[in-house]
């Protein structure tokens, strides 16, 4: 595309300010607009890269090992607030391990004495663990350093993000009412923030589509604890109930974390529907958007594949034949 164009991205989590930051660098005039800096649910994200429950399979297999890539790169920069970390994750009934997992370092089947009480199977792989505040802070300011500008602002539609050469749709949640999309739907996830007891390793239990999760991923003086994933419920408010049971599941685990001080709460809805929508369309105006939303619970681990996929998508559109 031409250098300066403006290009305005709606919504500033982490698919956002990920599809900023590339457009950005590749010389675009880059304008955010969003409700909410950083986006909340990109902040109470826990996250370790792994795709979770997302599709369409092929594309989800490409846009996560691409992120995959650039995390191992960035986590040689403790500023970005990527860490590579050895963990377990572990089944109560002998499920095979995901397809994700066996190519990542470190891949292999657990002892059975590794195993907490309760466990009949796992593995351990090394993998990028995200702590999303010092992350999303690390966009914000490489965004910046590009020369891309934010702005805290609602839209009522996308047509009010205009002027610009092209609009990249990335509101999670938020395209349900901008785009009137029926197949979007919120997940409910929720997660404790305690201090971190000595935890070096982090630990996930496979749950499958069950709403109680359980996962705590250390990151240096805290843990984040989970989890919860209440499909069709989008309430940002704490659920107490819920906080103390995320706490009992894990410290059945971890025993040390029984005693970890609780520091926070954090909430977020999960932007879900049946499949990740990376396309463009046109609107009645003649404006291209670019959408890129619905990622569900793999924003994170989706995030940079996704972005170039994207950013590809508004070159094609300004005739730029990279």
């Amino acid at each position: 595309m031409t250098a300066g164009e403006r290009v305005v991205v709606v919504g500033a989590g982490v698919a956002g300010l990920t599809t900023a930051v590339v457009l950005a660098e590749a010389g675009a005039s880059v304008h955010v607009i969003a409700e909410q800096v950083p986006g909340v649910t990109s902040l109470a994200a826990g996250a370790m890269w792994g795709p979770y429950l997302v599709e369409p399979k092929d594309k989800v297999e490409q846009w996560g090992q691409r992120s995959l890539e650039i995390f191992r790169e960035l986590a040689e920069d403790p500023s970005t607030g990527v860490r590579l970390t050895s963990g377990i994750e572990a089944s109560r009934t002998a499920e095979a391990p995901p397809d994700w997992a066996t190519a990542l370092p470190g891949f292999r089947p657990c002892e059975l004495a590794e195993l907490p009480a309760g466990f009949s199977a796992g593995y351990r792989f090394t993998v990028p663990l995200i702590d999303m505040p010092t992350y999303l802070d690390y966009l914000l300011r490489r965004l910046d350093a590009a020369g891309g500008t934010v702005e805290r602002r609602r839209l009522a539609s996308l047509a009010d993000a205009s002027p610009a050469a092209v609009i990249v749709n990335c509101t999670g949640l938020g395209a349900k009412d901008l785009l009137s999309d029926p197949d979007l739907r919120p997940i409910r996830g929720q997660h404790v923030v305690v201090t971190n007891p000595g935890l070096t390793e982090f630990f996930s239990e496979d749950t499958g589509l069950s709403p109680d999760l359980l996962c705590f991923y250390p990151h240096g003086d805290t843990v984040v604890l989970g989890g919860t994933a209440i499909d069709g419920e989008g309430d940002p408010a704490a659920d107490d109930k819920a906080a103390a049971n995320i706490l009992a599941r894990c410290a059945e685990v971890e025993p040390r974390l029984a005693e970890a001080r609780v520091l926070e709460h954090r909430m977020g809805a999960r932007p879900t529907r049946a499949t990740v929508c990376v396309e463009p369309e046109r609107l009645e105006d003649g404006t291209v958007v670019v959408h890129n939303y619905g990622h569900g619970g793999a924003g994170v681990t989706l995030s940079w594949g996704c972005a170039e996929e994207a950013a590809n998508l508004v070159a094609a559109d300004r005739g730029d034949p990279r």
